[in-house]
């Protein structure tokens, strides 16, 4: 690669975390593309979506990608249970809750203290990610140039909370859980059960009825499909960690916090950044109704659903071409106004 990469670790002590507990020894494994300036305001923060770590999200940045290190620096923050950073399946008494806001805190001592960054020129996030730069837009409104959000909303939908749900209530019921998302072993036969759950909701009755599993993704049938895609992801994942992520997610809401205090259109009132709301038109976890709820409350906002079949795959296109097109050409003109 032609462009300069760097990667580390921050300590961040015992973290608190704002629904109670401590994450003991708390670290952030990160790494960059690009280089910082000398101004210091050529950053984007680029967090992660749900189980993903920084080599799976490493296809959209290039020269020609969505996101240019020859311009920008880029930051990938490893989110809290990825397996990476500080994670549930491998710290002690690992909070019950650990909420998107718990992570952006600790993205932005990270920073703060590792590049001396006090303001952002953009944060980009596909879903759990996008709900990511939808809180640092909301936590810190003079801070965020601009937010990017990819398949993802300010709040997880009551919808979407049932689909979560769903994926807790198949771990919990594996013969190997613990409790409280903990395990004796990885539970097999309810990660396989997990998965399948997952492969009915990630992507739209329009993908499979166009026979996609098959045509775009070569799989010769769909139980191939099933177990190449879903089954051996998940199997490559600690369940701990799926489960300590899905309750992440399962909470996210930039208005519960002392700031906003559960109001939504208030804290959605209180970003300053320009934010752009790409939704899949058949994304089921966060629909595009969602985004358009939310943009008459948002200063300066623009709504381009992404247009595709891919369902919620349509916002992480490493191998869907005209998805990853639409996606790189509004980023790239978003990026190139002016910031706030």
């Amino acid at each position: 690669m032609g462009w300069e990469q760097k990667g580390g670790e921050l300590r961040l002590g015992d973290l608190p975390v704002e629904r109670g507990g401590v994450i003991r020894d708390a670290r952030i494994v990160w790494q960059t593309h690009g280089r910082l300036n000398e101004a210091r305001d050529n950053a984007i923060l680029y967090p992660c979506s749900y189980t993903a770590q920084h080599p799976d999200m490493a296809w959209l940045i290039g020269p020609d990608g969505i996101l240019d290190p020859t311009r920008w620096f880029i930051v990938i923050p490893n989110m809290f249970s990825n397996g990476l950073s500080s994670s549930a399946a491998d710290t002690p008494d690992f909070p019950a809750v650990v909420t998107p806001a718990d992570n952006v805190r600790a993205q932005r001592r990270l920073l703060q203290e590792q590049f001396g960054i006090e303001r952002v020129a953009a944060v980009y996030g596909f879903s759990m990610g996008a709900q990511q730069a939808y809180h640092w837009a909301a936590l810190y409104p003079g801070d965020v140039a601009r937010a990017i959000v990819v398949c993802g909303s300010a709040r997880t939908a009551t919808h979407n909370k049932v689909f979560l749900s769903s994926l807790l209530r198949t771990l919990e019921a594996a013969p190997e859980h613990l409790g409280g998302g903990r395990f004796s072993a990885e539970p097999r036969l309810a990660l396989r059960a997990f998965a399948h759950i997952y492969a009915g909701w990630a992507l739209s009755q329009d993908f499979y009825r166009a026979n996609l599993h098959l045509t775009a993704c070569g799989a010769p049938s769909l139980e191939a499909f099933l177990k190449s895609d879903w089954e051996d992801r998940y199997h490559a994942r600690k369940a701990a960690n799926l489960y300590a992520q899905l309750v992440t997610w399962y909470h996210a809401d930039i208005s519960a916090n002392a700031l906003y205090g559960g109001d939504l259109v208030r804290a959605l009132n209180a970003i300053r950044a320009r934010v752009l709301l790409m939704p899949g038109r058949t994304d089921l976890y966060f629909r595009v109704a969602d985004n358009a709820a939310e943009l008459p409350h948002l200063a300066q906002a623009e709504l381009r659903p992404i247009p595709s079949v891919w369902g919620h795959r349509a916002g992480n296109p490493a191998t869907i071409p005209e998805d990853r097109a639409f996606i790189r050409a509004a980023c790239r003109e978003w990026l190139e106004r002016a910031p706030v």
